[in-house]
């Protein structure tokens, strides 16, 4: 009797973990992106030139990650504006942006981890959230096929 009822809380245990993972799986947000937010996408001249930089650094906010995916994704928009625009101060000021602002604890739509509902700060992913990530990102690019910045800048400005 006693080997039927831990048999049952165990099953019951299961289905209530299993629950939690899916019911924070389903709180992922489609993905959106505005490009480089609350900064240009580029140049006067050339509107998009660093946008796709933009779009990439906003995946990886939007999915969100820990504390080393986040370092990691600014590290890539410093060093992708620098190759685009050979210019350290505008790639460092764009760096040190993003290091001040998108911190998970800021309610703001740019936050990191903004695909998820506010609150999950600095967590690494889980499998079946990266699962989630690539079926959202799929979607994203099935409406958009070109992306953000190929829909707002066309392909005059992309590198």
């Amino acid at each position: 009797m006693k080997t039927t009822k831990n048999l049952a809380l165990l099953f019951t245990l299961t289905l209530v973990l299993l629950c939690t993972v899916c019911a924070s799986a389903a709180t992922l947000n489609d993905f959106t992106s505005d490009g480089c937010s609350l900064f240009p996408d580029g140049r006067f001249k050339d509107r998009g030139l660093w946008c796709d930089c933009c779009l990439n650094h906003d995946i990886a906010y939007w999915q969100g990650g820990t504390k080393e995916d986040r370092k990691r994704a600014d590290e890539q928009l410093r060093d992708c504006v620098l190759e685009r625009t050979d210019s350290k101060a505008l790639s460092v000021l764009m760096y040190d942006g993003v290091r001040a602002g998108g911190h998970p604890a800021f309610p703001t739509w740019y936050r990191w981890g903004y695909g998820w509902k506010y609150g999950k700060g600095y967590v690494a992913l889980t499998e079946p959230e990266k699962q989630l990530i690539n079926e959202r990102l799929g979607t994203y690019y099935v409406k958009h096929p070109a992306g953000y910045c190929k829909e707002r800048h066309g392909d005059a400005d992309q590198r």
